[in-house]
Formats: C-alpha cells, structure tokens, sequence
C-alpha cells in the first residue's frame, strides 16, 4: 500500500489517509467573525469526496484584540457556535475529519481593524508588520490564556475533531517563543522553557476544558531562519515539552518567515529539514507542509520518514480535485 493511503491514529483521532488540508486564510467570514455562506462552500467543495483525511480550518480568532484582519473567522463568543455546527457537519458528511486552529494575532494584529493598539510579549517592533505593541502585565497573559481555553471549548462544542493552537508564522504565541519579539525579563522571557511557559499554559488550559481524548494539535514556527530569531534547536527542546504537556500532533511551519523560506524554494516539502529533526525526539505524528504540488514527492517524503502527515496548501487552493486525482495516481502505480 501507498505510504499516503495508509491510516494513522493519533490519541482518539482515526485518519484513513495521511493527506491533509492544512490551514489557509480565505477572508470569507462575515463582518462578525461568522461562518458565512462562502465558508461553508469553499470548504464543502475542498473536502467534498473525503479525499482529504483531514481539514484544518483556518485561523480563528479568540479575542477581538487578537484578530488579524478583516473577514477573519472568530471564535470568541457563544454566538459563533452554531455556524461551526453547520461547517463541522458539512465535512462530515462528505467523509473528512476536521480541525479548528485557534489564534491570538497579537503585535501582528491589524490597529484600524482591532481598533487599538496591538499587544504582544515586549514592547518591541514585529519583523513582519512593523508595529510596536503594548507590553502585556502577568494578568493581562492570564486572561489571554483563558481566552484560549474558552475558544477550545466552542471549537469542541461545535462537533469538530480536534482543536490547533497556532504558534507559527510570527502570530502571538509565535512571539513568545522567538527571541526576536520576546525581550522579557520575567518568567515569559530569556530560556527556551521560559519562553514556551505561555504554550504550556495555554496546552494545560485546553486540556482541561476538552477533557482527556479531545485531540489537540499545535502548529509551531521551528525556525525564523533570521540571524537572532529562533532555531530548530529551540524547537527540539519544544517539541519535547509539548508532548509531554499532552499535545498529540504537531503542525510544523515556519516563525516570522511565514509559511515560506528565505528566498523562496522549488523543493517540495521545504520544511523537511524541520520535521525530520523533530520527529527525531517525538513519539507524536509530525506534520509536513511546504511546496508540496506533487503526489510522487508526498509519497517520498513519508517513505523517507520525514513526516507522519502531508500537508498540502496552496495546490488544493488552487484545484479542488488535487486530492482525487493524487490517490488516484498512487492507487494505480502501488
């Protein structure tokens, strides 16, 4: 059997295939954060046939401070709950699994469209967007924190599968973690350990408001690749302590790079040098993504054992049928 149709379980999560969709902003929200009709079309049709196993839903806001553009998903209140109910059914029943990925934009958040200044962990300019944020205090952590955990628990209430903290592309969690963003000289700042005590936090608070076998997933940014930033090193040491704290997959991609190197790659899978390392000291499924458009190459990387899952993005986007026609070429060559 083809390395990319083989099943996998990860704690209570049953996958049939090892294809998943990972997260990728659609701006199709409505003013409100809500699930539009849009939303539920873009993705009925991605993961209509079930050939994707599973479907990461793109990042959602937990906090009106924290929303990182216009038209962004929300799930910050009660009131979104029932949108998620129709989306979550809507992929069920065309055979997919599905994930949310929740987020806090922090210094990355958009001024005009959070209507105040950004926060994040120092008081420092974010690579990405040039803005400073306020310093968040220790309480002001704490009330983001459960800000986190409420959302996991919408996200589980709506019927999905599994929740995903975001911690990469230079996003709140992100900041914590790189030392480009994180001058604190608390218990938030300096160390590695120190720097992931947030994640850790937020980790132990979703875990208690899902309960035990609600899977949880974590997306991080192993590496800034930017002299100062974050290394895969850091990451090692990361990866460890997230498994440990109960997360049961990660999500690997890139930190204040984006989902895209410096200098841009043709290589498929670009993040591969990344996964490789962590799945190195992890005992949980790794996830790949990173300029995979080729079925051959997917089932290359899992048969090297780079990854556990392939994420493919950006040429699902663009063809709805990607899925379909890969497992069909690997059907026919295995």
């Amino acid at each position: 059997m083809s390395h990319l149709l083989k099943p996998l379980q990860a704690g209570s999560l049953s996958l049939h295939n090892r294809l998943i969709m990972p997260p990728m902003a659609t701006a199709k929200a409505g003013p409100d954060g809500k699930v539009s009709q849009g939303v539920l079309d873009y993705y009925k049709e991605k993961s209509a046939g079930g050939y994707l196993s599973l479907i990461i839903i793109e990042h959602s806001f937990i906090q009106l401070a924290g929303k990182a553009s216009e038209n962004q998903l929300s799930i910050a209140d009660d009131s979104v709950v029932a949108g998620y109910k129709k989306l979550a059914e809507a992929i069920h029943n065309n055979g997919s699994k599905t994930v949310m990925q929740i987020n806090h934009a922090g210094s990355a958040a958009n001024p005009k469209v959070i209507g105040t200044t950004p926060v994040g962990p120092s008081a420092v300019i974010n690579p990405r967007k040039g803005s400073i944020p306020h310093e968040l205090t220790k309480q002001q952590i704490v009330e983001i924190v459960t800000d986190f955990q409420r959302a996991a628990l919408r996200v589980k209430e709506a019927g999905f599968d599994g929740v995903e903290i975001h911690s990469a592309h230079g996003y709140f969690l992100n900041q914590f973690f790189s030392p480009l963003t994180n001058h604190r000289k608390d218990e938030y700042g300096g160390t590695i350990l120190n720097r992931i005590r947030i994640h850790l936090e937020v980790i132990a608070a979703v875990r208690k408001a899902v309960g035990k076998h609600f899977p949880i997933l974590l997306r991080l940014g192993a590496s800034d690749f930017t002299p100062g930033g974050t290394s895969i090193e850091d990451s090692l040491i990361a990866a460890q302590e997230f498994e440990k704290a109960g997360v049961d997959i990660l999500d690997i991609s890139g930190g204040f790079c984006g989902y895209i190197i410096p200098g841009g790659s043709e290589e498929q899978g670009y993040f591969a040098p990344l996964t490789t390392a962590i799945k190195k000291v992890v005992s949980i499924p790794v996830i790949l993504t990173g300029g995979i458009t080729k079925a051959e190459a997917a089932e290359q990387l899992l048969a090297e054992g780079k990854a556990d899952l392939i994420g493919v993005g950006r040429a699902v986007f663009k063809n709805s049928e990607w899925a379909k026609q890969a497992i069909k070429t690997l059907s026919n060559t295995k």
